[in-house]
């Protein structure tokens, strides 16, 4: 059985020693990123906070940009709202709602705008309780493009306005839990559809034998919608066969770690069924909490893609961002 090819990504770095890069380090291997993410002396950016209802707000509530000693009741909110959440459930409610959005089609659509962007966060919202779940996507995705530092005042200014329109939709509730249910949304908004998106673009080449699950799980290795996250060291630790100090910022690649020859047999080539996952999702401590229901998101709306639709031969382009992969658009035909 024939598999698809799925080239390196641009820019992705070799596996090696940690590389020094400015005042910081970029980590590549599998083990050293491993080792990281679950080194409590390697501790995120923390968020300083702001008003009540805004961005800053939001970020400096959320578990994703708090500090050791506020990260494990934070995470724990939206562990509990997880748990309340049927992976299976979501998946058969994406799928539906996948259906109906192809069925309003005339012969082509925009995978990225009428469904990776739009399918996974309607139905999350509406399972967290959402007031108006459609009018939901936009306003998580205006988050999400100002939600890791950078964004220029434009992008925030947007942000804040649409914080204070979920809060307005969002179930009554503390304000610390209202914060990590929109940041549930907002994790999940970029990546899902990066994830639906790399599918999409190989949907021609991927056998039908080969399951969603197994198609979505080498995606995550070989082309990771979140490649790479980072740390900052409190004190010095020895990484492989570098010293690295105090206060150092760490950038831990996933895209190349996934692909680390030391971890994964034939690291380059797709493998339906591979035993041992990637690292986009994480590790340790503060490993994503609901891969398994992105996971499921995406299948829904990936196996009404393998269905019914075909890609065409639009080239596909990336949005610029530092740590994440999103297709800006794929187009496909719909049967």
């Amino acid at each position: 059985m024939s598999q698809p090819s799925i080239p390196v990504p641009p820019d992705t770095p070799a596996c090696g020693p940690p590389v020094p890069v400015d005042d910081g380090w970029v980590v590549t291997r599998h083990a050293d990123v491993v080792e990281v993410l679950t080194d409590p002396r390697c501790v995120v950016p923390v968020s300083a906070g702001g008003p009540a209802g805004t961005l800053a707000w939001l970020r400096g509530t959320v578990s994703r940009f708090s500090g050791p000693d506020r990260h494990p009741a934070r995470r724990a909110i939206g562990v509990t709202a997880l748990a309340r959440l049927d992976p299976e459930e979501l998946r058969e409610d994406a799928a539906r709602l996948t259906e109906t959005e192809l069925e309003q089609a005339v012969s082509r659509i925009d995978v990225m705008d009428r469904l990776a962007r739009r399918v996974p966060l309607a139905v999350l919202a509406a399972r967290l309780g959402l007031a108006d779940p459609t009018v939901a996507g936009p306003a998580v995705a205006a988050v999400a493009a100002a939600y890791h530092p950078g964004a220029g005042p434009t992008a925030v200014a947007r942000a804040d306005t649409a914080v204070a329109a979920l809060l307005a939709m969002a179930p009554p509730a503390p304000p610390e839990v209202a914060a990590n249910r929109i940041g549930l949304l907002v994790q999940a908004c970029d990546a899902t559809a990066g994830l639906i998106g790399g599918a999409a673009r190989h949907l021609r080449a991927v056998p039908a034998a080969v399951s969603t699950h197994e198609l979505l799980a080498e995606l995550l290795r070989l082309d990771p919608p979140v490649r790479a996250t980072r740390r900052i060291t409190t004190g010095a630790l020895r990484l492989g066969e570098r010293e690295i100090g105090p206060d150092a910022p760490l950038l831990l690649r996933f895209d190349a770690a996934n692909r680390d020859p030391a971890a994964f047999v034939e690291p380059g080539r797709f493998l339906p069924g591979r035993r041992g996952g990637s690292l986009t999702f994480g590790a340790g401590p503060r490993g994503c909490p609901g891969e398994r229901h992105a996971l499921a998101l995406a299948a829904g709306v990936v196996d009404v893609l393998r269905r019914r639709c075909r890609p065409t031969d639009t080239p596909v382009g990336y949005a610029p961002h530092p740590t994440l992969r999103v297709p800006t658009s794929i187009e496909v035909t719909v049967r």
